[in-house]
């Protein structure tokens, strides 16, 4: 009885700071997605100049690993704003991780809506301005959310390893699933390490299982809705 109360009680250790990691996960989630859909339509209408920051910043984010990324925001963005008199030192730390995830994450999104949005054809813009709507109402109203169907399994994925990618937070001082952990296994000072791992992979499969039933259903239920209005 006593190794099944061990078992439950970090359970309930490291569930404990799963709100943390879920948190992290939506809110950069939503501010990559955002800058995703900036940075696509950017590369696909080739526009001059930014055209050639996007692709650059493409490049950087996708060639170095998040962690240098994650230090980068950090170590590096306090003393790039104090050179303009700009002291964010005293910020919290979870703004550097929500940054970094999102700056990361967007570069990898952009290309998932970019394949999305090109898949949905050039004809919808044409059959929205045959009725009178703007490029950006087209975009908004008619391309935007059939890319938004298309891109759904390529989007759970995306958000999968998103979630495993908060899982650096830990090393600039976040407590979230991952930093419960280094917190119990330093408390037991190493004791029960590999029982506490078993944990911590169960709670990250668990959610990752959820993740992929939410995908999967919202993809039929949009795919559904999209054949029922179709036959209408």
């Amino acid at each position: 009885m006593s190794v099944v109360n061990d078992w439950f009680s970090l359970f309930i250790q490291v569930l404990d700071k799963l709100p943390i990691t879920l948190f992290m996960l939506l809110i950069s989630l939503v501010c990559s997605l955002v800058l995703g859909v900036a940075i696509a339509i950017i590369r696909i209408k080739r526009f001059k100049v930014i055209y050639q920051i996007a692709t650059f910043y493409l490049s950087f984010c996708r060639s170095t690993p998040l962690l240098v990324q994650l230090f980068l925001v950090y170590f590096g963005l306090p003393q790039l704003l104090l050179a303009f008199q700009i002291d964010i030192n005293s910020m919290d730390r979870m703004i550097f991780v929500l940054i970094s995830l999102s700056l990361h994450n967007a570069a990898y999104l952009s290309e998932v809506v970019r394949s999305a949005y090109l898949a949905v054809g050039e004809d919808q813009f044409e059959a929205a301005y045959s009725v009178g709507m703007t490029y950006t109402q087209a975009l908004w109203r008619v391309v935007l959310p059939q890319a938004f169907v298309l891109s759904l399994p390529n989007l759970g994925n995306n958000i999968i390893e998103l979630l495993k990618d908060t899982s650096l937070a830990f090393t600039i001082g976040i407590i979230d699933i991952m930093g419960q952990v280094r917190i119990i296994l330093g408390n037991n000072h190493g004791i029960g390490m590999f029982e506490i791992y078993v944990v911590i992979s169960l709670i990250y499969w668990g959610t990752c299982i959820l993740i992929e039933m939410v995908i999967s259903t919202l993809e039929k239920v949009l795919k559904k809705g999209k054949v029922s209005l179709s036959k209408s």
